[in-house]
């Protein structure tokens, strides 16, 4: 699978069903030669603001909460990550 094909699909969250969101990036360690994460966006705000108002930041998750990897999906385990605590309700 390439790089490409991955961005296409969805990460969902295993413990609750929900949708993170597609692939942003990849987080790389070029000196190993090995994948340390997926970049996925964060929470889009409602704020209006002229310079980057809006913008979700974006964040990581580690390539060892990936569950596994379908023609559709991609099923991390994210549930105790700061980032995607279940009152974060205003994820895609």
């Amino acid at each position: 699978m390439r790089i490409s094909d991955l961005r296409l699909l969805d990460v969902v969250n295993v413990k609750d069903g929900r949708r993170l969101g597609p692939i942003k990036d990849l987080d790389l360690d070029l000196e190993k030669g090995m994948v340390k994460g997926m970049v996925v966006p964060g929470p889009t705000r409602s704020s209006w603001g002229l310079f980057g108002g809006g913008r979700p930041e974006d964040f990581i998750i580690p390539w060892d909460r990936v569950k596994k990897i379908g023609v559709d999906v991609i099923l991390v385990d994210a549930n105790d990550l700061p980032e995607f605590h279940s009152e974060n309700e205003d994820r895609r």
